[in-house]
């Protein structure tokens, strides 16, 4: 794990939107916990001023800050390994966003699907944080000189986005200063899909809460959302060619790998031939196992919101003292007097 020049490093941000789900745990959080004994320092941000690109209630943005952090310490993640803090404790990252708002072209915001996607038809209306978004994720990532990050691959293009603004960057001002920052996209289920419909993404806006596997849930929800879990007649095949075109069937195999740390390759092996009525009962005995340990922590860490702010403001001291001298650097770069 290089990048030529810099020093290992892995970043990543979650929105704290609320409602976290096994597609966040799976596709997230479990493997940041899994990163952070790989001997690289590992940074973990709850990103509320992402969130706020789009309305927000003041008191549930707070809430689910800290309802995101309990997740990240259930999940695995020990402060005392990763660095964990929320955005906006640490002022680098905006400040770094504006010389980065000065560099990214426009006609490279116009592109972005994600854009497009949450503006829809009438992006007239969209707040300019919506907009320029991916110019602040660009110096999320890049005021630490974090050489990785693990995203889904509906991020991929704002990290193609992060190393053509650190590549301008440099350009501009003759200097190897900014990594060009490396995706890391792995994993069986690091796409989860609709308990409902395989073709969907598992989602907290879903309608309907049989769709996904809520972090809150507790075991009986959680094996009940398994039990109900939308399936097909046939059995199970002896192989991954054989799930095609059977796409509910293909999320609860990934499901399973995920939680199992397996791969579905090795699910297929293993549960090749079972009708769903005998593979449905040993993925949620599994799901119980790995997810209501998380629940159950998850609610205890919120009783004493407290040491959650603590655990963050420490976070965020530790962040900025990374952050402060990169962005003193970059300042001096610009020509700014003072820096």
């Amino acid at each position: 794990m290089t990048v030529t020049g810099h020093t290992p490093r892995v970043f990543s941000g979650i929105q704290p939107s609320g409602n976290l789900h096994l597609g966040n745990y799976l596709g997230a959080l479990k493997r940041f916990a899994d990163t952070q004994d790989s001997g690289t320092q590992t940074l973990y941000c709850m990103v509320d001023m992402h969130a706020i690109t789009v309305w927000q209630d003041p008191a549930k943005l707070r809430h689910a800050t800290r309802e995101l952090c309990a997740g990240f310490i259930a999940s695995g993640l020990d402060p005392a390994k990763s660095i964990l803090f929320n955005q906006s404790q640490v002022a680098e990252h905006a400040q770094l966003a504006w010389i980065f708002n000065c560099v990214a072209r426009m006609g490279w915001m116009k592109r972005m699907t994600q854009f497009k996607d949450k503006a829809g038809k009438n992006a007239e209306n969209a707040s300019l944080g919506l907009f320029g978004y991916p110019a602040l994720m660009a110096a999320d990532i890049l005021i630490y000189h974090a050489t990785h990050v693990p995203v889904g691959e509906d991020q991929k293009q704002h990290i193609e986005l992060t190393r053509d603004i650190a590549a301008k960057f440099n350009h501009d001002y003759g200097v190897d200063f900014f990594p060009i920052t490396e995706p890391v996209i792995e994993g069986a289920a690091t796409r989860v899909m609709s308990l409902r419909d395989g073709s969907k993404k598992m989602s907290k806006s879903d309608p309907s809460d049989m769709s996904r596997i809520n972090m809150t849930d507790d075991a009986d929800a959680i094996a009940k959302k398994i039990r109900k879990a939308k399936t097909d007649p046939e059995p199970l095949p002896s192989d991954l060619d054989g799930l095609e075109g059977r796409p509910e069937a293909r999320n609860l195999v990934n499901i399973y790998a995920g939680l199992a740390g397996i791969s579905a390759e090795a699910v297929m092996a293993d549960m090749g031939g079972k009708t769903f009525s005998e593979f449905k009962p040993a993925l949620a005995d599994l799901a119980v196992a790995r997810l209501a340990p998380i629940s159950e922590e998850m609610s205890r860490l919120m009783q004493d919101v407290s040491e959650i702010d603590r655990i963050l403001a420490n976070g965020a001291a530790d962040a900025r003292a990374i952050a402060a001298p990169i962005l003193r650097k970059t300042y001096e770069i610009v020509g700014m007097v003072g820096a």
